[in-house]
């Protein structure tokens, strides 16, 4: 059987654009606050550093991207919940009714795409999704950990004086 990488990489650039185009439309809300409140809201409060660890992205952009939402009114600062120093982000109660918003609208227009697909036919697109993101982030965090570990300082050469 062959092995349609090809036509994978193609239909999911298509999927990433139609999905930035579809949250583009709606103007509701920008497509990394989206993104961010969606992995909190899943989650729970979230330090910058597990943000970033979360989504392999520094610190800097976690810290402009957690201040624009926060100055929209989307996100807040809170103490850790479990007594730690760092201070946590969290949803407040608008942007948890922008992301229900949000999130009821992609989930209609899905609904009305797969209108005609069978049940068994959307269950296994679900799997499938969840396994390719699941390994998309295994790759990026596989990336990330060899990138890492050649900007470590390289012990003593053998032999070396």
């Amino acid at each position: 059987m062959e092995r349609r990488i090809e036509e994978l990489e193609y239909e999911q650039l298509m999927l990433s654009r139609y999905t930035v185009a579809q949250h583009r439309s709606q103007d509701a809300m920008d497509r990394s606050v989206y993104l961010l409140l969606s992995r909190i809201d899943a989650l729970g409060p979230m330090s910058i550093g597990e943000l970033s660890e979360a989504f392999l992205l520094d610190a800097s952009t976690l810290q402009r991207q957690t201040g624009a939402a926060m100055r929209t009114g989307v996100l807040m600062r809170i103490p850790d919940p479990d007594g730690g120093l760092a201070r946590k982000f969290a949803l407040t109660e608008q942007g948890r009714a922008q992301l229900r918003d949000v999130r009821e609208h992609s989930v209609e227009v899905l609904h009305n795409l797969l209108t005609d697909w069978p049940d068994d036919d959307v269950n296994r697109f679900a799997e499938l999704m969840r396994r390719f993101n699941s390994s998309i982030e295994d790759y990026r965090r596989l990336k990330a950990s060899a990138a890492e570990a050649q900007r470590q300082p390289q012990g003593p050469v053998p032999g070396g004086s």
